[in-house]
């Protein structure tokens, strides 16, 4: 539960203010989507500040995404969906700022930062290779762009090579503090 993790080139289209929130609608051209993900992408989607009404369906996606990614770890850790919102609620909503991204109004997938370090980075299983995830780096490069950092488990090679392929380096190996008590890798970006 604790650590960053998983998971082209999207152009922003505007930066709305609306009742002091911050939004970024973003768009990928079917042309760059085919580039990027070899399928042709005609979604929107938009990066939002997280919402109280967000819990629900971010909690769900948070324990889909994990469960998808590593089912025998996650059976093997054993916890149950209320501690995932327990969690949620009483470290990744207190310590971090939450950015959501929306698509046909709900949400499928966020990011929790602070200053500088990615928490945690998820994307629904059901819209990952669309650009969603680099969309997250690209707004916490935007948030902090000299320097990003965040762990994963070694275990997680698509996560690894996902964060790889965007430019982070792996800087250090460990082991992640509990709950997980598990293997993890430290990566870094630095602006060039």
């Amino acid at each position: 539960m604790g650590g960053a993790n998983h998971l082209a080139q999207f152009i922003f289209i505007a930066v709305l203010g609306m009742s002091g929130r911050q939004e970024r609608r973003l768009r990928l051209p079917a042309e760059a989507a085919q580039r990027e993900t070899g399928t042709i992408m005609s979604e929107n989607f938009f990066i939002r500040d997280y919402r109280t009404e967000d819990f629900d369906a971010v909690t769900i996606l948070w324990r889909v995404s994990r469960e998808k990614s590593l089912p025998e770890f996650q059976r093997a850790k054993g916890h149950f969906f209320y501690e995932d919102q327990d969690y949620f609620r009483g470290h990744i909503l207190r310590e971090h700022k939450v950015f959501v991204v929306e698509c046909e109004a709900r949400p499928v997938a966020f990011m929790a930062i602070r200053d500088d370090f990615i928490d945690q980075l998820y994307v629904h299983p059901d819209h990952q290779n669309r650009g969603i995830g680099k969309a997250l780096l690209d707004h916490a490069r935007q948030l902090s762009p000299e320097h990003i950092w965040l762990y994963t488990l070694q275990i997680n090679m698509n996560a690894r090579a996902f964060y790889e392929r965007h430019g982070f380096t792996a800087e250090r190996f460990g082991f992640s503090p509990p709950p997980e008590n598990e293997p993890d890798v430290e990566y870094h970006w630095r602006k060039s």
